[in-house]
């Protein structure tokens, strides 16, 4: 396998638009905004490593137990991460944050969130 360096740009792949994805269920977008897209731009061959650009419209999710552990850094928007005791954070442009996979959370946009992430299962 050929090794390189990605640069991961915020607005997904330059050439080819970025496509729909479907992370987020349809029943927890908070708006008539049901958009969802994404462009990963590294992939292991067995995807136990992913890196990329998603973007969500705002939604919100209880997680029983987040699925893999994700480092992530948002580009604009905003999402409210608050865990099992209560606690919540907020992240804005410029934040950088991780979950460890088995989390339990909820994850609520508030406001159309684009962000970089790292995801290892």
């Amino acid at each position: 396998m050929t090794q390189k360096v990605y640069r991961l740009s915020s607005v997904g792949d330059p050439v080819a638009e970025m496509q729909p994805s479907n992370f987020a269920s349809p029943d927890t977008f908070t708006s008539d905004d049901r958009t969802e897209l994404n462009h990963t731009f590294f992939a292991t061959a067995d995807d136990s490593i992913l890196s990329g650009v998603w973007e969500c419209a705002p939604c919100k999710e209880e997680i029983e137990s987040y699925p893999a552990h994700e480092m992530m850094t948002v580009i604009s928007g905003s999402v409210t991460v608050t865990d099992a005791d209560g606690q919540s954070d907020t992240f804005t442009a410029g934040d950088v944050f991780f979950i460890p996979k088995g989390t339990k959370c909820t994850w609520h946009i508030t406001e159309t969130l684009r962000k970089f992430y790292m995801i290892a299962t």
